[in-house]
């Protein structure tokens, strides 16, 4: 249990719960797990921070991995059968925002987060020179993008957020990584992290967690008073997302 004297509060303290809709658990179709047994350990350590519902998100991009339903599903019904008990999941897509990801919204073959929510990412290197066209083609099939880390995209990092603010007027919600909170990605990245949701830009937040590693190291973010009270109205939006 958590005391108002402690000085520091462990993320993990915060995750009772709560779905984690950023990861990379199914096993051999991206480059998170390997094997259903990787799959397995990684649910089990979440399941020590309280989390117990899982939406799995492999990548989804047309150079490296072109996943569909064809390719998800069956990965998801393998962690399925070897699910521990009072554990949930489904699977959704983490789908780069490239040609491919128009092609399957026109085949209709887009796995959302929720029926309304599809998440998205881009290039570290640069942002997509047709955007404008994607997120519309986006919003046009009735979903509206989450975008992940985009802390970790270092060309939109600017003092004054103009770059992040133009990305929310085009209807995009933004999605934070845990692992951001601690210097795994770097320390600009980190003080993005922060800056970026101690000024109430950041919507939801996830693991985006590809291996025990990652897991391990989420269980050890510390935070302060001042930066728990920013982070508790995301983590409630994100558990409402599913409610």
């Amino acid at each position: 249990m958590l005391s108002i004297f402690q000085k520091k509060f462990f993320l993990a303290d915060l995750l009772g719960g709560f779905t984690d809709f950023h990861n990379h658990l199914l096993p051999g179709i991206d480059d998170g797990a390997i094997s259903v047994e990787d799959s397995i350990a990684m649910i089990q350590k979440f399941n020590e921070y309280g989390v117990t519902n899982f939406v799995a998100s492999p990548h989804v991009m047309g150079e490296f991995y072109q996943n569909t339903p064809e390719t998800i599903f069956p990965a998801l019904e393998k962690v399925k059968k070897a699910l521990p008990k009072g554990n949930s999941i489904k699977a959704a897509g983490e789908y780069m925002m490239d040609l491919y990801l128009i092609e399957q919204l026109e085949k209709n073959k887009v796995l959302p987060v929720t029926s309304n929510y599809v998440l998205v990412e881009m290039s570290y290197f640069q942002a997509p020179i047709n955007l404008t066209e994607i997120l519309f083609k986006i919003q046009n099939s009735n979903l509206r993008p989450i975008l992940a880390h985009p802390e970790r995209y270092a060309f939109y990092h600017d003092s004054n957020f103009s770059k992040y603010k133009d990305l929310k007027e085009r209807g995009c919600d933004f999605q934070l990584n845990m692992l951001s909170l601690s210097s795994h990605y770097g320390s600009s990245i980190q003080r993005k992290a922060f800056q970026l949701f101690e000024n109430g830009m950041i919507d939801f937040i996830s693991s985006d967690a590809h291996r025990m590693e990652h897991l391990e190291k989420i269980g050890n973010i510390k935070l302060n008073k001042k930066q728990v009270s920013a982070l508790e109205p995301i983590i409630e939006k994100s558990k409402a997302l599913f409610q």
